[in-house]
């Protein structure tokens, strides 16, 4: 895996530095927030794509994107408005598989 983005809106923050604090040996590239103050998480889902998307230098099928709200529908919905990306609520190891 070359890369490995993510974002969350403010609901989703302390998860997202969760998750980078539990596995610091991954390559993340953390596109935001950078606190909990109250943020939409549209901006941060289009970010994420935009980056995974615009990257030449990466091989696409190596960069993955996690990202992070209250309940995972609103940025999975706004993630799939783009082409390229395959985004789904995963919410144990077995969905994340499939």
């Amino acid at each position: 895996m070359n890369a490995l983005f993510i974002a969350s809106d403010h609901a989703g923050f302390e998860l997202k530095e969760a998750l980078k604090a539990r596995h610091p040996n991954l390559p993340w590239h953390d596109l935001g927030p950078t606190d909990s103050t109250s943020v939409d998480y549209p901006d941060y889902a289009d970010r994420l794509v935009r980056e995974i998307n615009g990257r030449s230098d990466l091989n696409l099928t190596a960069a993955l994107g996690v990202l992070i709200c209250g309940s995972g529908q609103g940025m999975a919905i706004r993630a799939n408005r783009h082409s390229k990306i395959r985004a789904a609520v995963c919410v144990t190891k077995q969905m994340a598989e499939l």
